[in-house]
């Protein structure tokens, strides 16, 4: 049998530390059409900060690991991993272009006795009947008798550098029980964490939409209960600390639901429902609740300013954080945006800082300006959306005006100094 040579297809938050992984122990190729993306990367830096610039160049000066956008480096391989985005369109239906876009490099390059792997998350079907069938067609070859697939359903978690992809748990799977195996024998061989031999490619698909799915209504319910709280003048953080001092309570906290994973993956759970004839009655009103949770601060907010005589009409209001959540870069899917289109209706002036936030990526995604320097100018509110560490010890109070109001949506400032949390 010829040696595994791997090649990742994605070199996005999840493509990329698996690739890197990987190459320590195989002769691995990262590939990604995004050629300033590839070129960065070969450079020796990573802009989304999941791999560091030490590891990186590690792994192409002492491993070898290449980037590539150039589809003639991968047709070498024989191990393929699809690591790309799964997101929504503007209705919540589950896009999967990107996945049939990889499938198709796939096709091209896939030869006999060769395996595909799929890590991007979906619902339970989509690797036998979506992205297989196309791999089929371009490559000209027979899934399971002239090529093999798998499905090993990505686990990272942006910007958590405890949790890195080695020490997380893999679950894998196979399309036939041999290969399974295998594929299960690759990724055990660098997870040190372990894995869990899944006994069907859609038990892993399903085991991967319910896990987030799971977080997502857990945070819908304290949502809720964050604004039942409120109404009766009780504060939910004390009620929860209260909580949890009981051995099996679950100490979810409420906040903005984003990102590509918690604030999307129900959504594609609950259409492979309904087209089951289910209506997914829970999971739906979870994310109803979630996705309400920007407009609800900034109603909050003015609330809170009509209640201490401030005039909302032009006001200044600093919003402190942008990503979809702390420490790191991605703003993919940021609810923080909810927040911002929300004031904005109430004819108020919107400054919004993040030292981790690209300025150009921002404008390019949302349309809006975002500064990585705090504004000189005091303000006449503030809304701490992002708890991100670089905002420990920072003085609030020294940011606004005499009259003013400071919102936390995370929990994370003095108790003292604020007027309103979640």
């Amino acid at each position: 049998m010829k040696a595994t040579k791997i090649c990742v297809i994605g070199l996005g938050y999840v493509g990329l530390p698996l690739a890197r992984l990987f190459s320590t122990k195989y002769e691995t190729v990262g590939f990604d059409m995004n050629q300033k993306r590839v070129e960065a990367l070969m450079a020796g830096h990573d802009a989304t900060l999941e791999v560091s610039d030490d590891l990186l160049q590690n792994a192409i000066n002492n491993h070898g690991f290449k980037c590539t956008a150039n589809i003639e480096d991968i047709k070498d391989c024989n191990f393929y991993i699809v690591a790309v985005p799964t997101p929504v369109d503007e209705n919540n239906n589950p896009d999967l272009s990107p996945l049939y876009g990889a499938s198709t490099t796939v096709g091209k390059v896939i030869s006999k006795g060769d395996v595909v792997v799929y890590e991007s998350t979906v619902y339970p079907g989509v690797t036998e009947d979506e992205c297989l069938p196309v791999v089929e067609k371009v490559s000209g070859l027979k899934f399971n008798v002239d090529f093999y697939a798998g499905y090993s359903p990505e686990r990272i978690n942006p910007g958590d550098k405890l949790h890195t992809v080695e020490h997380i748990k893999k679950v894998t799977s196979g399309s036939t029980p041999e290969m399974g195996e295998y594929i299960n024998k690759i990724y055990s061989s660098v997870i040190t964490a372990g894995t869990h031999l899944a006994p069907t490619m859609k038990v892993a698909e399903a085991a991967k939409v319910i896990e987030n799915s799971q977080r997502d209504i857990n945070i819908a319910f304290v949502n809720e209960l964050s604004k039942i709280f409120t109404k009766m003048g009780i504060d939910t953080q004390d009620v929860l600390a209260a909580a949890s001092t009981k051995w099996n309570f679950l100490p979810f906290k409420p906040g903005l639901v984003g990102g590509h994973c918690i604030g999307v993956d129900p959504y594609y759970l609950a259409q492979c429902a309904q087209r089951h004839g289910y209506n997914p009655e829970i999971i739906l009103a979870g994310r109803r609740m979630n996705d309400g949770m920007g407009e609800y601060v900034a109603n909050e907010v003015v609330k809170l300013m009509l209640k201490k005589g401030i005039q909302v009409l032009n006001s200044n209001i600093l919003i402190l954080g942008f990503t979809f959540k702390e420490n790191c870069p991605d703003v993919r899917n940021t609810k923080v945006i909810d927040i911002y289109k929300a004031l904005k209706e109430y004819n108020v002036n919107i400054i919004v800082y993040d030292p981790w936030a690209n300025p150009a990526i921002v404008k390019q995604e949302y349309g809006i300006d975002v500064i990585n320097k705090l504004p000189t100018e005091k303000t006449d509110s503030i809304i701490l959306a992002v708890s991100h560490e670089k905002f420990n010890g920072l003085d609030v109070k020294s940011l606004v005006k005499d009259k003013h109001v400071i919102y936390d949506v995370k929990g994370f400032l003095n108790r003292n100094i604020i007027d309103g949390r979640l």
